[in-house]
């Protein structure tokens, strides 16, 4: 694990008691912080979003919905990596809790080993995505130009070049972003890739709006506020530079 390393734990569940024994055993833990706890799931939504926690806590049964209806309700504003632990007196939910992506199961009442499992199980699985991230930053930096990347996909990371690279793109209906690539082909992104993400790996990657970054080594020529790019991307025709981003890129074009 690295050093220091602090983890937010929120915890959602409509019985005091639960919360409790959680807050209890999560204090022989010097790595988690507890961001906060509530005992709606209504207020529970809010808290997730607003604290973004690393680890999540939830109740599968409550008054007002399910932990699992919640975390179903919520799971495309989740933009951020989030372990989840389903936390229920009821073994019947644990099929529908793993199809939710639950990262763990833990029933009440729990003992304090199967306590300390899930926790390590935790630890581990944060301790490789640090060093991973690192790896990737170092790995980027030791590239001459950053001309090749390793890119955080859904389904893994992926190496490609720089000139395979045309523009990014943010959907917003399920909250990711999309890289197109010279044969056309469009790949998802990790859930938590942010704008800053992607125009770090390069000074080539220039963003125009809120939505879009193009590969600048592309950009033809700026009709007004549009982005015409060379082929094979010459037929792509919303690349609208919005106000706040028209110098950069303008400063960008005008030194390639």
């Amino acid at each position: 694990m690295i050093m220091n390393k602090q983890y937010n734990v929120v915890i959602i569940d409509d019985e005091e008691i639960g919360i409790s024994n959680l807050s209890q055993s999560l204090s022989n833990f010097n790595e988690i912080s507890i961001a906060g706890t509530t005992q709606s799931a209504q207020t529970g939504k809010n808290l997730i979003l607003e604290k973004k926690p690393d680890l999540l806590f939830l109740d599968v049964e409550m008054p007002e919905t399910s932990g699992l209806e919640l975390l179903h309700d919520i799971k495309n504003l989740i933009n951020w990596q989030m372990q989840v632990v389903f936390y229920t007196a009821y073994e019947k939910y644990m099929l529908e809790a793993l199809r939710e992506s639950a990262f763990d199961y833990l029933l009440k009442p729990y003992e304090e080993n199967d306590f300390q499992t899930v926790m390590n199980r935790f630890f581990d699985s944060a301790d490789k995505e640090d060093k991973l991230s690192s790896f990737i930053d170092s790995l980027s930096q030791l590239i001459p130009e950053n001309r090749t990347f390793l890119i955080a996909t859904i389904t893994g990371y992926i190496t490609l070049r720089q000139e395979q690279i045309g523009y990014f793109e943010y959907a917003k209906e399920n909250k990711h972003w999309y890289v197109t690539l010279q044969n056309g082909k469009s790949i998802q992104l990790k859930r938590n890739t942010k704008a800053e993400d992607i125009i770090k790996l390069s000074k080539s990657f220039a963003q125009i709006n809120q939505q879009q970054i193009i590969n600048i080594d592309y950009l033809a020529m700026i009709e007004g506020k549009k982005c015409v790019l060379y082929p094979p991307y010459e037929e792509k025709q919303d690349l609208i530079i919005s106000r706040s981003f028209l110098k950069s890129v303008q400063d960008k074009f005008n030194l390639i």
